[in-house]
This record gives C-alpha cells, structure tokens and sequence, in this order.
C-alpha cells in the first residue's frame, strides 16, 4: 500500500498546512516509510506514537535556530503522524502506544497495511483515485509546477 499513505499524506498535508516552504517530497518519505517495516516482522517504531513525537522533537532541536531546516525536515515526522492516521495503527493501542502499553507488544505480526488484504487493494485504488485527482489540482501536468515538486519539495500549482 504506497498510492493510499504517498497521496493520501501529500493532499492532506498540503490542505491543511497549506505552506508553500513544506517539503512535500519528504512528507511522502514519512508516510511510505513504516510500510518497510513489513519486511521486517511486523510493526516496529515507526508505527509508534512515542516515536513520531521523538522524530518531531528530533529535527527541532537538531535544526534548532535554522528555520529553513526545520520548515524543511519537519515533512518526515509530519508524514510519520499521518502515516499512523491513514493506516489505523492508532486502532491497535499495544503498538500505537508502545511502551506505556506493554513492552513486548512490537514485532512478530503483520504491520497493519498488510493484514487486511482485500480492503488493502481498494484502499489502493482509492490512492490512485487520490493521486489522479491530485494531478489535475497542483497542475502537476504543467512541467514547472512538477519540477518544483520534484526538484523543490514545493506544490506551486495549488488553484485557489
């Protein structure tokens, strides 16, 4: 499941947050990362809560006093948060909650994008609808507006 977290995260985040500074790129990275951990054994930190605040306060302190920075990798915890949003994982409260919910509750299933299968296709053609759509609204179509994405981070194509 990569179309459902990678749209999805990008056409929530920029509706909400709205930023022309955000690096949609890496909040695309945030979203699609803990879907890795399937390879693994099941779901590990990054489907915790603990560790997305930590992520958060992480590229805050590191780029403490470089707003630049921080605006810039503030889009991985940010894709990390949604992540955990689209994929239920705040459902599951002995992993979404990890360690205050029990120690021994990470690794050893299936991560949650994987353990339902026949509603995992639909959430992916929903992605794609999503993706498709969003094509159309940033003008991702016009190439300036998807060379500043790919090469910026920046949906410069958003219609009013």
């Amino acid at each position: 499941m990569l179309l459902w977290f990678a749209a999805l995260s990008l056409v929530l985040v920029a509706g909400v947050f709205d930023s022309p500074n955000l690096d949609y790129r890496l909040v695309v990275v945030g979203a699609v990362l803990p879907v890795a951990e399937g390879a693994v054994g099941g779901p590990w930190l990054l489907h915790t809560l603990p560790f997305c605040v930590a992520a958060l306060f992480g590229v805050m302190l590191v780029a403490r006093g470089r707003r630049f920075a921080q605006r810039r990798w503030l889009g991985v915890p940010i894709g990390l948060f949604a992540h955990l949003f689209l994929d239920g994982t705040w459902t599951r409260t002995e992993v979404f909650w990890w360690p205050f919910a029990g120690i021994d509750s990470l690794g050893g299933s299936s991560v949650p994008e994987f353990s339902r299968w026949p509603e995992g296709l639909a959430f992916e053609v929903a992605g794609a609808v999503v993706a498709l759509w969003a094509w159309r609204r940033y003008r991702l179509g016009d190439p300036s507006c998807r060379e500043a994405l790919l090469r910026q981070g920046r949906l410069t194509g958003m219609r009013s």
